[in-house]
């Protein structure tokens, strides 16, 4: 893997990881759309997202 320069890390330092690697969301990660988030993020919107638990989605 190519090392990021200074301004590439400054820019994604949300998604780095302490191994300085690209990590996102749990429930983004098998995700085919392209609104990733990251790892640190705990309040998650999707409009993509429909869990298997939401009682819409039993309907």
């Amino acid at each position: 893997m190519p090392r990021m320069s200074k301004k590439h890390k400054l820019e994604w330092q949300l998604f780095l990881n302490h191994r300085n690697r690209m990590t996102y969301n749990s429930l983004c990660r098998k995700c085919v759309h392209g609104c990733k988030q990251s790892f640190r993020a705990v309040v998650m919107d999707c409009p993509n997202f429909q869990s298997k638990r939401s009682k819409e989605a039993r309907l």
